[in-house]
């Protein structure tokens, strides 16, 4: 049952992957399409709560059904971000990669929807390959619902900086 249901998540993440998708962001971009976003980020909060339940198997089916329920529910909420609440978010999390102070939340707001939130860099650190990198925290607030991701991300020769894993 786990491999089927594993199987099944992991063919739902990869077609909404597809370019062409609506809010499909360019390669090697901060940015994703909206629902695989909002859908990776849910997950691994659900995942996240679901594994402080259970014991032996009984904790791995509450980690996938975790990371299922938190799947759905954070791709519903990436969904629902409009091109210019992606673009204030993007701005941000920029200028949070570029010049934010370690720790200091940068606010980002659409007057229009109210939806809102933060991005948080961390310290910069220097890859073995002396590229400049910075972890952050952004946090996005819609129709009340708050969820939160964890990023890393490089700059690169030009100047811009590409999301890393």
């Amino acid at each position: 049952m786990r491999k089927v249901i594993v199987g099944l998540a992991l063919c739902a993440g990869l077609s909404a992957c597809q370019p062409g998708q609506p809010g499909y962001g360019e390669p090697n971009t901060i940015g994703m399409n909206n629902t695989t976003g909002g859908a990776l980020i849910g997950a691994a909060a659900g995942g996240l709560v679901g594994s402080q339940f259970g014991s032996g198997q009984g904790k791995g089916v509450a980690t996938l059904l975790g990371v299922l329920a938190g799947g759905v529910a954070g791709s519903q909420i990436g969904a629902s971000l409009d091109r210019a609440d992606r673009d204030r978010l993007h701005r941000t999390t920029e200028t949070a990669l570029e010049t934010g102070a370690p720790g200091q939340p940068l606010p980002w707001r659409n007057p229009e929807n109210g939806n809102h939130g933060t991005v948080t860099p961390a310290g910069y650190y220097q890859t073995a390959g002396g590229q400049y990198c910075r972890e952050f925290q952004q946090t996005v607030v819609v129709g009340g619902q708050q969820q939160q991701a964890y990023g890393k991300a490089c700059r690169e020769p030009d100047g811009t900086w590409k999301m890393v894993q």
